[in-house]
C-alpha cells in the first residue's frame, strides 16, 4: 500500500419551537471537544485504509462503527479484519509467546467491539469522532460529511484522511468548522508509525488536542500539520519521486541506476521507482494533477509525460502487475 495516498478504497455514500435554539443551533454553539473522550469512533470506507484504521483503533480499546455502502463490501470487510488480527499474533504463537487459544480469545475481543453499517448518519448518532476514509474525492468527501453533520452529536470531532486535498475544501460544507481536521494515516497503517495530524484554519485548539491525544491512544507517534498541500511527508516525497521520472525522462541517468543510488547511497529501503509502483502510479499521478492546477506556477508539481503514458496504459505499479517495473 501507499505512503503517499489511500489506495483504492469502496465507495460510499428536525423543527424546534419557538423560543428555542434549533438542533442545527445546539450543535454551531456545542461542547467543547475532550482530548481523553474519544471512546466511539466512525470509520467512513471499509477499504484498505478503513480497516486498518479500524482495526487498531478497536484494538486500543475504541468501539468502533464501520460504514460501506453494501452488506457484502462490509462483510469482506469483516472477514478481511478477522484475518489481519489473528496475522499479528501470528509472530507471538511462533515463539511460544502466546498461543492459539489466547490468540483467538484476544481477536474476538477485538472484534466485539467493531459493528457495521450502510448508513453513515446511522452510524454516527453516537460517535465521539467521525474518520472519513474514502477515495480522494472532494465532492464525496463534502457530501458525506454535509449528511452526517446533521445527526451527529454536539461535541463530535470529524477528520478526514485525505493525503493531497485541502482540508479547509473539505470541511467548507459543515457547520462545525472548529469541530474538523485531518488525520493522515500511512499504510499498511497496522505497521507504519506515522499519523499526521491536520490542523486546518477553523481548526480549534481542544478538537487538535483531542486528535492528538487520540493518535497516541493508537499507538502512533503524530506530528503537527497545517492544511498545506502534502502536509510533511508527502510535500516532501512527491517532488522527490517526481524529481526521479524526470532525472530519467531527461536521459541522464537509468531508473535502475536511480533506485541502486538511493538505496545504497541514501539507506532509503527502496528506490523511488519502486516506491512509485508501490504507491500506484495513478495515485502519484492524482495528487501531483490537483497539486499543479492550484499552484501552477510551481515547478516542482509540473505532470510527468513519462508518468502519464504509463497510466493512460493501464501500467499503475504492483497493483495492476507493471508499472515501471513488471511484477
Amino acid at each position: 500500500s501507499n505512503p503517499i495516498g489511500s489506495p483504492h478504497k469502496s465507495t460510499m455514500m428536525r423543527k424546534a419551537p419557538v423560543f428555542a435554539l434549533s438542533r442545527a443551533a445546539c450543535r454551531h454553539f456545542s461542547a467543547t471537544p475532550r482530548a481523553s473522550a474519544i471512546k466511539n469512533l466512525v470509520v467512513i470506507g471499509g477499504g484498505q485504509m478503513g480497516n486498518g484504521i479500524t482495526q487498531i483503533s478497536a484494538a486500543a480499546g475504541i468501539n468502533v462503527n464501520m460504514v460501506d455502502v453494501s452488506e457484502e463490501l462490509l462483510s469482506k470487510s469483516i472477514a478481511n479484519l478477522d484475518k489481519s488480527i489473528m496475522k499479528t499474533f501470528k509472530k507471538k504463537i511462533e515463539k511460544g509467546e502466546m498461543n492459539q487459544v489466547a490468540a483467538e480469545s484476544q481477536k474476538d475481543e477485538i472484534m466485539s467491539r467493531i459493528k457495521s453499517f450502510t448508513s453513515a448518519e446511522k452510524a454516527s448518532e453516537t460517535a465521539d469522532l467521525v474518520i472519513e476514509a474514502v477515495p480522494e474525492n472532494l465532492a464525496l468527501k463534502q457530501k458525506i460529511f454535509s449528511a452526517i453533520d446533521k445527526v451527529a452529536p454536539a461535541s463530535c470531532i470529524f477528520a478526514t484522511n485525505t493525503s493531497s486535498l485541502p482540508i479547509a475544501e473539505i470541511g467548507a460544507t459543515i457547520s462545525r468548522k472548529d469541530r474538523f481536521g485531518g488525520l493522515h494515516f500511512f499504510n499498511p497503517v497496522t505497521m507504519m508509525k506515522l499519523l499526521e495530524v491536520v490542523k486546518g484554519p477553523e481548526t480549534s485548539q481542544a478538537t487538535f488536542d483531542a486528535m492528538m491525544a487520540y493518535g497516541k491512544t493508537i499507538g502512533k507517534a503524530t506530528v503537527k500539520c497545517v492544511d498545506t498541500p502534502g502536509f510533511i511527508v508527502n510535500r516532501l516525497l512527491v517532488p522527490y519521486l517526481f524529481e526521479a521520472i524526470r532525472l530519467v525522462e531527461r536521459g541522464d541517468a537509468t531508473k535502475e541506476d536511480v533506485d541502486t543510488g538511493m538505496k545504497f547511497g541514501a539507506s532509503h529501503p527502496m528506490g523511488p521507482f519502486e516506491l512509485a509502483d508501490m504507491v500506484g502510479l495513478d495515485t502519484c499521478k492524482s495528487i501531483l494533477d490537483g497539486w499543479s492546477a492550484k499552484h501552477p506556477d510551481v515547478e516542482l508539481f509540473k505532470p510527468s509525460p513519462m508518468l502519464n503514458k504509463l497510466v493512460a496504459e493501464g501500467k499503475l505499479g504492483r497493483k495492476s502487475g507493471e508499472g515501471f517495473y513488471k511484477y
